[in-house]
């Protein structure tokens, strides 16, 4: 656990520094080829998209497990383990795009926060007002927060390394091909599947802890969460969202535009009131305090578990 705990620390330090090489952008760049090559071979999309979700995956474990036995083998094991895990996490860099966004609407430069937003989300963002704005930066950093953050640590703590890099490519492969267009409905369709399940657990977590940092609105942030946890396409999204909602009172969801097409999605939480630019940084506090305090629960269990196994052994 010594090695999620020094990675976890660097992540909120220091975050993803540009210059050094990042396995999830060698992830994606396997993932673009295999797309690629998945597609010349395949008359069948959904086919294809099944071989390409297997063979990228399969292709990331081998590659984590050699570099690992290497990395044993010449006495440097907990230096890589400790990088591929640092790697995972998204705590620092969600919350340092996310204030990017908030600076920009202070500074009532509007082109310049649509320009921001539209680096972390898959809408539309050249004809997005303020609210609009704070909206989508609020749902992507509460989302995020249990896919980007809760997700990679609980396969960490759960699989060490080799499973929080799988886990990373199956939320990667979602996010590159996952989309319900033509182009990707059914080539996508086992890889959005897979990320699913995969976060199916987290999203949870996530949503029952996040309303733990709502201070006087705890239990309206639980009531909004438990009525409103599948108002979304995803089963795993409106979970965290709900929960953030309940805890800021504020609206999220409603209609976005995707790759020129309106989307009618549920609304999520009460329109109490107007988003405010400040909602951004309420909920970027209230995703590092669910960050930090699901390390201390899994560290808890994960250890309860060994001195139950222990005391059996």
């Amino acid at each position: 656990m010594i090695y999620i705990y020094i990675a976890f620390c660097i992540d909120l330090i220091i975050g993803d520094p540009r210059f050094l090489p990042h396995p999830i952008v060698a992830i994606g760049n396997l993932i673009s080829i295999a797309e690629k090559y998945a597609r010349k071979f395949f008359n069948n999309l959904k086919f294809a998209g099944l071989f390409f979700t297997a063979f990228v995956l399969t292709v990331v474990l081998f590659v984590t497990f050699i570099l690992l036995f290497i990395a044993k083998s010449i006495n440097v094991y907990p230096i890589i383990a400790i990088y591929l895990l640092f790697s995972c996490f998204a705590s620092t860099c969600l919350a340092r795009e996310a204030k990017k966004i908030f600076v920009a609407l202070k500074q009532n430069d509007i082109e310049l926060a649509r320009k921001q937003l539209s680096y972390l989300v898959g809408r539309e963002t050249e004809n997005l007002n303020e609210q609009q704005i704070i909206k989508a930066t609020v749902e992507t950093v509460a989302e995020n927060t249990s896919d980007g953050i809760i997700a990679p640590l609980f396969y960490a703590f759960v699989g060490g390394a080799p499973l929080a890099i799988a886990y990373k490519t199956i939320n990667t492969m979602d996010s590159m091909v996952g989309y319900k267009n033509e182009k990707y409905i059914d080539f996508g369709y086992f890889s959005a599947k897979l990320d699913d399940v995969a976060n199916y657990i987290p999203a949870r977590i996530c949503g029952f802890i996040m309303p733990l940092f709502s201070g006087k609105t705890i239990i309206q942030s639980y009531k909004i969460m438990l009525r409103d946890r599948k108002n979304h396409s995803s089963p795993n999204s409106a979970y965290p969202e709900s929960a953030v909602a309940g805890s800021l009172g504020i609206q999220l969801g409603g209609s976005s535009v995707y790759f020129g097409k309106v989307v009618e999605k549920p609304t999520i939480g009460d329109d109490v009131r107007q988003l405010e630019i400040n909602d951004i940084t309420k909920t970027i506090k209230i995703m590092y305090a669910t960050s930090i305090l699901c390390v201390i629960i899994f560290s808890v269990i994960t250890l309860s578990i060994r001195l139950l196994i222990g005391d059996h052994l």
